[in-house]
């Protein structure tokens, strides 16, 4: 008996070291007793990657929040119409870029029905706004750069949208049709009671399935990383500036969505870690927003009220001109003069013009 005791405490020692294995019969310290526990990773100071998490998310959201004041705020200041046209898929990115931050949330609370569902929809539909509006400015940059006019606004705000509802259509009958399957198809409860029920949840959906349903939003931001590159080559030079913020974004989101799909196929599974699944959902959703805002959204917000050449070449011509009282009476002055040279010339003899021409005085010529 001694030995088969010892037996199951080696093998159950591993298990309760790994994080979420042990239920919890109290509150972990930093939380109330009252709390659901559903929500005690945003609390749980033994576990603190959900309070980091919490913390960097809060910070994104207020960024965000302020960069989309100030973006809309700074529409009367535009002076050129081309930086204003893209304002509106500008604004649309900053909402989809928001729901990342809100939606790490979703993934540090515990797992449920509501979470899991949000966190299968809304990580693609999310991530396809974005990866659209790249792909819909890159598509504008492509004209501007080589004929320093492009699409209209609403015309790059649609191609946006539309890109975006694609991904919306595909993930509905993705998690449709994946409950149903789960659920053995049928229109009524299962013969075998609430575990086949627990089959259905979004939360058993298997990692790989979940990465294969977000194919279209990574042919979105290798589209949006291949159409930067042609942006760096016009001859319109003042637009190579954007091709370069959004190749510099993309091209950190690859490298996030490598480690990240790794981590989240492979890693956590050979590491007998399957609880490390929302923690690797939830840093992903930050670090990728943190790297929109920090790589696309500052830079392109700091360039937005910058005049275009063509205007700074206009208010360069005419410096000094104004309405003052000195300026008025050099105008007159001049005005006045001509009229006097003119009138002198009128009354002029003409036998005294005649004789100028025959006998020029010396120096004349």
């Amino acid at each position: 008996m001694a030995i088969q005791k010892a037996v199951l405490i080696c093998l159950g020692l591993p298990l309760f070291l790994l994080p979420g294995a042990q239920a919890q019969n109290h509150a972990p310290a930093g939380c109330s007793p009252d709390l659901n526990p559903l929500y005690y990773n945003l609390c749980d100071r033994s576990g603190a990657w959900g309070i980091i998490l919490e913390a960097v998310a809060g910070a994104g959201i207020v960024t965000t929040f302020v960069l989309t004041i100030f973006l809309v705020a700074s529409l009367p200041f535009v002076q050129d119409n081309k930086k204003r046209s893209l304002l509106g898929t500008q604004v649309f990115f900053l909402l989809g870029t928001l729901g990342l931050f809100c939606l790490v949330f979703a993934c540090v609370v515990k797992p449920d029905f509501s979470t899991c569902a949000s966190r299968r929809f809304l990580f693609g539909v999310l991530f396809a706004i974005c990866f659209s509006c790249l792909v819909a400015h890159v598509l504008a940059l492509n004209f501007l750069v080589r004929k320093n006019h492009g699409p209209r606004g609403w015309v790059v705000f649609i191609v946006a949208l539309l890109l975006s509802l694609v991904e919306v259509i595909i993930n509905t009958e993705w998690l449709i049709i994946t409950l149903v399957r789960a659920g053995g198809g049928e229109g009524g409860p299962p013969a075998n009671g609430s575990a086949s029920w627990a089959t259905a949840s979004p939360c058993a959906i298997a990692n790989v399935d979940f990465v294969m349903a977000l194919i279209y939003v990574m042919l979105l931001l290798l589209c949006a990383f291949t159409g930067a590159w042609p942006a760096l080559c016009g001859r319109f030079k003042r637009w190579r500036k954007h091709g370069v913020f959004v190749l510099l974004t993309t091209a950190t989101s690859i490298a996030i969505w490598v480690v990240w799909i790794v981590m989240y196929t492979y890693g956590n599974q050979q590491h007998n870690s399957p609880t490390w699944d929302d923690p690797t959902l939830a840093i992903t959703l930050a670090a990728n927003a943190w790297a929109f805002v920090l790589f696309y959204v500052i830079p392109e917000v700091s360039q937005v009220t910058k005049p275009s050449p063509e205007q700074s070449y206009q208010g360069d011509l005419y410096p000094t001109r104004g309405v003052g009282y000195e300026t008025i009476l050099k105008e007159q002055k001049g005005q006045s003069m001509f009229v006097e040279n003119k009138a002198f010339s009128m009354d002029e003899p003409a036998s005294v013009r005649r004789s100028l021409r025959r006998h020029p005085p010396a120096g004349y010529c």
